[in-house]
């Protein structure tokens, strides 16, 4: 298959001004992605939604006019999760969902991402078809063939209402103290209303986006903000989205942070819990194993994907899985939506606790995740790590001490000349000396 020159692992994306994500290009995509649609429908009708960021205004307008170039119709949402974006495709029967965001990224990045009619991560095929349109000499829609626009004014209500439906009709959230960043994102309305329509009493952070503060020291990333908050106020549980708000992070009122890893083990012990079957969960090369072997002695196969929630869905669908997940807080429920949600997420962690009349610290009680040490290692340009002996001399010594009670991964990253080299060990200080040994071969390579 032929690499892709454009989309990386979700969807495209860059610094503002810098190639790709210029108006110019985007405009040209709108058209290429527009002809490649109405080469298996006469009439599409897309949808666009962003995140609050001050270039989305730039990127969602050139977006729509090489939708309309191509004779493609347009509905706008204005700011909407990358899931509201999903879940609206899905649910009006639209050919495609657009996401202008750059996620969790500084507002000086952005990024467009696209959904299917179904709701879920288009294949690379699709990609590169689009790719392939981009090297084609635009076909110009006449005046009579233009494509129109319009706004799709209740869109966040849509999507407050499905994501209450996601939980059972008698969770109530009353009594409960609920801090909820936004990270100055895309879920900045939507957030708060849904867990405070649920009954909690809602403590708003991160709601104030001017479109240059999105992710800046609050949400997902920035965690701490959130801690900090819930000891402030005195609250039950704070949840941080990032912002897209596809990605989670929650903290108890003892300032615990839980990770995406210990979540995806919750949401599996809990669809258990309720009788529910569970073939098998799928986690990334970075989830801890102490979760795998803890999903595992439930009885719950556990395979690894690639890093990237893209490829953690691709892995579920294969095996016609439900659950999955990053450490990030990327969750999977494939019963609940048909991609990650962070808001749907919290919501099954406050039905499983609602369920259980249990903490979160309860319920995830025994469940100890192994001390990591994760090292980079700059790479010469001549380096090429794969084929030092020296390397994989160390590996296989630092596998040998470490046996069934921990593991190694190295691996090269996808956008810098790094290679990242992680231990795993129920032992901190056995992690520690066993990656500096691997970072010290992979320099003398």
């Amino acid at each position: 298959m032929s690499s892709r020159r454009f989309f990386g692992t979700d969807g495209i994306r860059g610094t503002v001004g810098q190639p790709p994500i210029t108006a110019d290009f985007v405009l040209r995509l709108g058209h290429a992605v527009g002809r490649v649609l109405k080469s298996k429908d006469a009439r599409p009708t897309v949808l666009i939604g962003k995140d609050p960021r001050i270039s989305g205004y730039m990127l969602e307008s050139a977006l729509e006019a090489g939708f309309a170039s191509a004779g493609v119709d347009v509905l706008l949402t204005g700011p909407l999760p990358t899931p509201g974006v999903a879940y609206l495709t899905r649910a009006l029967r639209l050919s495609l969902g657009v996401v202008i965001s750059a996620s969790h990224n500084a507002y000086a990045d952005n990024g467009i991402k696209f959904f299917s009619a179904r709701g879920t991560k288009l294949p690379d095929e699709w990609e590169l078809a689009v790719e392939a349109a981009l090297d084609e000499a635009p076909q110009w829609a006449d005046s009579r063939n233009l494509g129109k626009a319009r706004r799709l004014d209740d869109a966040q209500g849509r999507y407050v209402e499905f994501c209450k439906s996601t939980v059972g009709g008698d969770l109530s959230l009353r009594g409960m103290k609920l801090v909820v960043d936004a990270a100055h994102g895309a879920a900045y309305q939507v957030a708060p209303s849904v867990f405070h329509e649920l009954g909690a009493d809602v403590v708003a952070i991160g709601v104030k986006p001017d479109g240059f503060n999105i992710n800046d020291g609050v949400g997902a990333t920035h965690p701490r903000t959130l801690v900090a908050a819930v000891s402030e106020h005195r609250a039950d549980l704070g949840v941080a989205l990032d912002g897209d708000a596809d990605r989670l992070q929650i903290v108890d009122a003892e300032g615990r942070l839980f990770n995406g890893d210990e979540l995806l083990y919750l949401m599996v012990k809990d669809r258990l819990a309720e009788g529910l079957p569970v073939k098998g969960a799928v986690g990334t090369l970075m989830t801890n194993l102490a979760v795998e072997q803890a999903i595992r002695a439930l009885g719950v196969d556990f395979v690894r994907a690639k890093v990237g929630d893209r490829y953690v869905l691709e892995e579920l669908l294969a095996r016609g899985w439900q659950l999955g997940g990053e450490g990030s807080g990327h969750l999977i429920a494939l019963d609940k939506h048909s991609t990650g949600d962070g808001i749907v997420s919290a919501l099954q962690v406050l039905q499983a606790m609602s369920r259980s009349g249990r903490t979160l610290a309860q319920l995830l009680e025994g469940l100890n995740l192994f001390p990591q040490t994760l090292l980079n290692v700059r790479l010469r340009p001549e380096q090429d790590w794969k084929r030092n002996s020296g390397l994989a001399a160390a590996q296989a010594e630092v596998e040998a001490e470490l046996g069934r009670h921990g593991r190694v991964l190295i691996r090269a990253s996808g956008t810098e000349p790094l290679l990242r080299v992680m231990v795993e060990a129920q032992d901190a200080a056995l992690a520690a000396r066993g990656a500096e040994r691997l970072a010290e071969a992979a320099r003398a390579g």
